[in-house]
């Protein structure tokens, strides 16, 4: 029965019939009447055929379901119509009516047909859907786990973290109280160093007091006509002062450099700033220079003949330099030096800004230098000049100097020499295309735009006027 069935359905005849049925309605005035007549003939013999199959689906059906399945339906239906010669009974709708209600009723079927067939396939997404939720739920409850594990990892990691920046920051504390403790035992060290060198040096005076005092004694008591002559107070620390002024020269490059430099890097480039410090530093040695001499003038003329005993003025004026360093007028010397510094075309300065920026440094340079002029043989500076050959034995290069440079662009800081042998080495910037200039002297030097202050004048002339009057018989 399903085989013909599935023909009949294959086959379309009710579609054909349909569609038969509609030609023949628009063609019905067009053609003859024994065309309408064939027409209405081969729709009986269709219909015919398609009742024909339907009635041996109807006995195949009957005969699947036994002697009494279908009883009922055959007597309701089938036999009462046969019974009529195949018309249906009258009833109180139209033809036209039934047509519509058979076609509602179709339409209706094909409607349920297809909502049964959405519903199935809402029910496989349905069921799809809640795998899909069922995974992610099962995804969502590992992430949570891994997150709950990482989380503890997390906090214990962190309380071990945390230890040992405690304990590092406890290290670092004792590090710096340690550090502390050393400094003040490496301070007092330097203190009982310079204590034992002063005590030394007493010694050693005293002791050639002694002996001079001894030779004066004896020869009071039997002259002899000979004069022996007996080492100064200035020969007899000349070593000792000679390793501190170095050493402190040194520091002058460390520290005070240092300072300045970074003081000036508010207003000018790094350049012109070691430009500046260097000139600073000549003319600190050149004004200090200048200082000593007029001072030991000034003390040959005050000291009386009768007090250089069995050494020479020279030496005499020396040693009492030596012994009062501190009637060295600094302050005129630092005027001076600015002064200098003003009247230098080679420095391109802010007019706003001082000099006495740098005067810390130009003060301890001064007095480093006037100190130096007290050695026998004295320390002074080695001449330099922008685009001079660069010497090996006097500077090092900076360290962004080109290597290969033979010519110095321009210094760093000055050598120190004693006579021809360099004492400390100077530093310089050599670069490729460095031009040899000229140092202009003083008298060639146009004035600068920028000149010294009313006040500045006024306390740098007061002090030159006071530094004769320091000098007195009392302190000789």
């Amino acid at each position: 029965m399903a085989d013909t069935l599935r023909r009949l359905t294959n086959t379309s005849s009710f579609t054909v019939l349909q569609d038969k049925l509609e030609s023949w309605h628009k063609d019905y005035h067009i053609i003859s009447c024994d065309q309408n007549l064939n027409r209405c003939c081969e729709l009986i013999e269709l219909s015919a055929k398609i009742q024909g199959q339907l009635f041996t689906i109807l006995n195949l059906t009957a005969a699947e379901g036994g002697h009494y399945a279908g009883v009922d339906t055959l007597k309701t239906r089938l036999l009462p119509w046969l019974g009529t010669c195949f018309s249906m009974a009258r009833t109180s709708v139209s033809d036209d009516t039934s047509l519509q209600l058979m076609q509602d009723s179709v339409e209706k079927d094909k409607r349920i047909r297809d909502l049964v067939a959405s519903h199935d396939s809402e029910k496989q997404k349905l069921s799809s859907t809640r795998l899909q939720l069922d995974s992610t739920r099962a995804d969502l409850v590992d992430a949570q786990k891994e997150l709950d594990e990482t989380k503890s990892k997390s906090a214990t990691t962190l309380l071990a973290t945390e230890d040992e920046i405690l304990q590092l920051r406890a290290d670092l504390r004792s590090a710096y109280e340690q550090v502390e403790v050393y400094k003040k035992k490496l301070e007092a060290l330097d203190e009982y160093e310079r204590q034992i060198r002063l005590l030394r040096d007493e010694v050693s005076y005293l002791s050639t007091e002694k002996a001079m005092m001894q030779e004066r004694l004896s020869r009071s008591r039997s002259p002899s006509p000979t004069r022996s002559e007996s080492p100064t107070r200035a020969q007899l620390t000349s070593s000792s002062r000679y390793a501190r002024l170095v050493s402190r020269f040194s520091d002058l490059y460390a520290v005070e450099r240092l300072e300045a430099q970074s003081m000036l890097r508010h207003y000018i480039d790094l350049e012109m700033g070691q430009k500046i410090i260097f000139i600073a530093v000549v003319e600190s040695f050149q004004t200090a220079k200048l200082a000593y001499r007029q001072f030991k003038l000034r003390v040959k003329k005050t000291l009386s003949p009768s007090r250089f005993g069995l050494e020479s003025p020279e030496e005499t004026a020396v040693d009492y330099i030596v012994r009062n360093l501190d009637l060295f007028d600094v302050q005129a010397s630092v005027d001076d030096v600015i002064n200098a510094m003003n009247m230098n075309p080679r420095i391109s300065f802010p007019p706003e800004v001082d000099f006495a920026l740098i005067s810390t440094l130009i003060r301890e340079t001064c007095r480093v230098a006037f100190a130096m002029q007290t050695l026998d043989p004295p320390l002074d500076l080695a001449f330099a000049s922008d685009g001079e050959l660069y010497v090996d034995r006097r500077y090092r290069r900076s360290y962004d100097s080109e290597l290969s440079a033979p010519l110095v662009m321009y210094h760093v800081w000055p050598a120190l020499v004693e006579g021809d042998a360099v004492v400390v080495k100077g530093e310089a910037v050599t670069r490729r295309g460095a031009v040899w200039s000229r140092s202009p002297s003083r008298s060639d030097c146009p004035a600068r735009s920028r000149s010294l202050s009313p006040t500045r004048t006024l306390v740098f002339n007061s002090k030159r006027r006071q530094s004769p009057e320091r000098l007195r018989a009392s302190h000789l």
